[in-house]
Order: C-alpha cells, then sequence, then structure tokens
C-alpha cells in the first residue's frame, strides 16, 4: 500500500514540478489505479506484487468508488455554482470542432465587424496556437488580451512566481497570488475571463534543451521576457522552425517591439541587436525602474501584432523597430533590414 501512495505523490507533485499537465498527472493516476486492481485480481493474495499494493481487491474497489462519487459530487456543485453565477458552461463540441456558440459570437462581435478581421478572422484567432515567453510585465497584458481576444490556444512559459515588487505593473497577477508561480495565475485570471480558450502553462525555464520543440507546436511566438540569454534562444529557434516572433523590450519611460520574421523577409533578432550589451547598459526594471502603465501599452501594441499576423489584417511591424516615449509622449519607426552575415539566419547559417 505504501509503494502505491509513494508512486501516486510522485507522479502528482513529481508531474507538477516539471509542468506536466493536470490532466495528464490524473490519466497517469488512473493508470496505475487500473494496474494496481489487475494485480490484485490476477495474482494470489499471497503473492508479492499483491501483498506490497494492499493485498486486497476490494479495498481498491472502495477506494476507486469514492474517488468516482467524489468526483461526480463536486461536477455537480461546480455546474450549480456556474449556473448561479450566470457563467456558461462550454459544449466539448465547440472546443474540438472550432465552431462558434452564441455566447461566442456575441462576445466577438465587435471583431467581426471589423472588415479587416470578419468571421474569417476569428474563426483564424480560434484555430491559433501562441506561445508567450514569460508571464511579467510585458507578457501580463498581452495574455490578457490574446485571451481576451479568442485565441483558442495559449501557451505562456515562465519560471518566476509572483512578488509584490511585480503588482505595480503586472496587473494580470492579484495580490492573492503572490507566491504562486506566475504561469498558474496568469491561467487563473485568462480562464476567468475567457472560459472559451485553452491555457497551456509551462512551469519552467525556457532552456535550449526544449526550445526547438516548444517552438515547433505554435504558429506564432512572443517575447516578453527580461534577458537577453532567453531572447537570442527564443530567436534561434523561432528561424529554425520557420515561426514568426513579436519581441518586445521596456526601459524606465521607453519600450520597443519589432515582429521579427526571416521566413518572410524580415530581420531576426540577432540581425538587428548582434551582442548582447553589457549589464551597465541595459540594467534591469528592479535596478533602473519602469513606470508602470508603460508595460501595458507596449504589451497591447504586441497583442495587436499578433492578432494582425493571425488574421492577415494590415500591416504588421515586420522591418520595423516601433518605439514608444511615455515620457515624452512620442512614437517613432526605424526601419531595420536582415544581415547577411547574421549567425542565425545568414548566409553563414544557412550554409
Amino acid at each position: 500500500m505504501l509503494l502505491v501512495a509513494v508512486m501516486a505523490a510522485a507522479i502528482w507533485f513529481g508531474g507538477g514540478v516539471i509542468g506536466a499537465p493536470r490532466k495528464l498527472r490524473l490519466i497517469l493516476l488512473g493508470v496505475l489505479y487500473l494496474a494496481v486492481l489487475g494485480i490484485q485480481v490476477t495474482f494470489p493474495a499471497t503473492h508479492p506484487l499483491a501483498v506490497n499494493t494492499g493485498g486486497s481487491a476490494a479495498l481498491w474497489l472502495l477506494l476507486g468508488g469514492a474517488v468516482v462519487i467524489f468526483l461526480t459530487y463536486r461536477a455537480l456543485i461546480r455546474m450549480l455554482r456556474q449556473r448561479a453565477e450566470g457563467r456558461t458552461v462550454i459544449p466539448d463540441s465547440a472546443k474540438s470542432t472550432g465552431t462558434f456558440t452564441d455566447t461566442e459570437l456575441n462576445r466577438y462581435a465587435r471583431h467581426i465587424v471589423l472588415r479587416e478581421v470578419g468571421g474569417a478572422g476569428q474563426k483564424a484567432l480560434k484555430h491559433a496556437q501562441v506561445l508567450v515567453i514569460g508571464a511579467g510585465g510585458l507578457g501580463a497584458p498581452v495574455l490578457q488580451y490574446l485571451a481576451a481576444a479568442g485565441v483558442g490556444t495559449i501557451g505562456v512559459i515562465d519560471d518566476d512566481r509572483v512578488e509584490n515588487a511585480n503588482l505595480q505593473r503586472q496587473v494580470i497577477h492579484p495580490d492573492s497570488a503572490i507566491g504562486m508561480p506566475k504561469v498558474f495565475s496568469a491561467q487563473k485570471a485568462m480562464q476567468a475571463q475567457n472560459p472559451f480558450v485553452t491555457v497551456r502553462p509551462y512551469h519552467r525555464r525556457l532552456t535550449a534543451e526544449i526550445a526547438d520543440e516548444l517552438v515547433a507546436e505554435y504558429d506564432l511566438v512572443i517575447d516578453g521576457c527580461d534577458n537577453f540569454e532567453t531572447r537570442y534562444l527564443v530567436n534561434a529557434a523561432c528561424v529554425r522552425a520557420g515561426v514568426p516572433l513579436i519581441s518586445g523590450a521596456l526601459s524606465q519611460w521607453e519600450g520597443q517591439l519589432s515582429v521579427f520574421d526571416p521566413a518572410r523577409g524580415a530581420p531576426c533578432y540577432q540581425c538587428i541587436f548582434d551582442k548582447a550589451p553589457a549589464p551597465h547598459l541595459a540594467p534591469s526594471c528592479a535596478e533602473a525602474g519602469v513606470i508602470g502603465p508603460l508595460p501595458g501599452v507596449v504589451g497591447a501594441m504586441m497583442a495587436v501584432e499578433a492578432i494582425k499576423l493571425i488574421t492577415g489584417a494590415g500591416t504588421a511591424a515586420r522591418g520595423q523597430m516601433v518605439i514608444y516615449d511615455a515620457l515624452f509622449g512620442e512614437n517613432r519607426s526605424i526601419a531595420v533590414q536582415r544581415r547577411a552575415e547574421c549567425p542565425t539566419c545568414g548566409r553563414a547559417a544557412e550554409s
């Protein structure tokens, strides 16, 4: 019995540490339960496997029945609470087939009446899969607006936890989330805002070992991280996968963003920023400070670029570096170009 408990704890808590989805962990627990029940039914009661897994099938049947009763009760309570609060219960068919419910059509009506978006554009948003790097200053507004816009699948990766000092600008996280992993806090806020979207939280740091595989699962990547090592890593993975990258950055009163997309003629991140600057030339927000609403302004602009790329509306900021100066209320755009000698997307990388 103790052995099974240890294995179950390893699946649940160990899976949580590495960022395994809750649904996958529940499936693995179900498989473990069926395997133990199979041992109890198949082997004699004196067999070592049967002894070490409880010694009685009746015990496991009772446990399974109790779990089923508990889950049924919880589902019933949740359904009643949703009805009492007037929340929408989403049919599984609506998520699996990509069809719109009446509630969704009403929710996205202001998009659908836009000539540049329309029904086809909103359907493209529903089918889109977007990965957001970071759930901090820039990630917060990006995630909120992508969820509100109806982007069907949104992945978010971040290994950080919510701190009190984040709340001045990272408005997706409430005070009650202090100490919680940012990806789970963001997931809770996004699904509360729009239950029609699927959120995939990855509570871990993006590393070279997983970057290529993760990026390849998505149609678009948005980088709102706060360190150059990750920026170059994400850029290289996007170039290899041929996936557009929207990247933004902040400092004190100024923010910038661009769409990096070498597969469609635009430069990549390293074309513009060949090497990371010296630390004293690019201090962190903690060192230099940042005005609270600035991430919201730049993050919202990044979300607009994402919607344009997905729906085909307007002209995306490919080949442009858009700079917003909040202190003086100025916007400017600088043309940027690919570099033939770029080590990531230039001739050297292609050979």
